[in-house]
């Protein structure tokens, strides 16, 4: 099955190549939505895009630490697109789809690995919004694309001038299982960190 990308939340630590994916993206008429340093940087750019608070309606707090963590945003990544009480409660709420998700996460190991960094710092540096995104986008492959990796951005554009501006359900597999390896390791990657600390 294929599926159309229409909407795309693009929100990264490693910002490499990100503004030719996104005007590519652009050429496809894809709505950007997109948060803070990567919002900035797509601006800077000339890419048209929307800030995750004003697609929300809600103001980024705590510091950032929530900023995504809101239904608009995931129940666009995670509504059935065929099940007709999910399409009601997306018209009743507001609520578009989400087709692609490009996310990489807060760089957890190497802050970790700065010589004296304390625990709160650490635990700073643990990714919430993210994780979260991925999970929700890669549970979701049957209609979501989502990337993890800037490596894999050439794959999918080709795939998209291919397919009209769609990728594959093929593809989409092959992406969800590259998500659930790194939210393994990079819960892993926190276990084994807190687990060598003491309070």
């Amino acid at each position: 099955m294929d599926t159309k990308v229409k909407r795309a939340i693009i929100s990264l630590t490693d910002k490499a190549g990100v503004v030719e994916f996104a005007k590519a993206l652009q050429g496809f008429g894809v709505e950007i939505i997109s948060t803070g340093g990567t919002a900035k940087t797509l601006r800077q750019a000339d890419v048209a895009i929307t800030e995750i608070s004003d697609y929300t309606g809600f103001p980024e707090i705590m510091d950032g630490r929530v900023k995504t963590l809101h239904p608009k945003v995931h129940g666009g990544i995670l509504a059935i697109r065929e099940n007709q009480e999910h399409i009601k409660t997306m018209e009743k709420l507001g609520i578009f789809p989400i087709d692609m998700v490009v996310v990489n996460l807060y760089q957890f190991e190497k802050k970790v690995s700065e010589p004296n960094i304390t625990l709160e710092d650490a635990v700073e540096s643990i990714d919430i919004g993210g994780p979260t995104l991925l999970r929700a986008a890669a549970k979701n492959f049957k209609y979501v694309t989502v990337i993890c990796d800037p490596l894999d951005y050439e794959m999918v554009l080709k795939e998209m001038k291919e397919k009209e501006g769609c990728t594959t359900l093929k593809t989409r597999f092959y992406l969800a299982k590259k998500v659930f390896e790194l939210t393994h390791k990079y819960d892993g990657a926190i276990w084994n960190y807190l687990n060598t600390r003491n309070l």
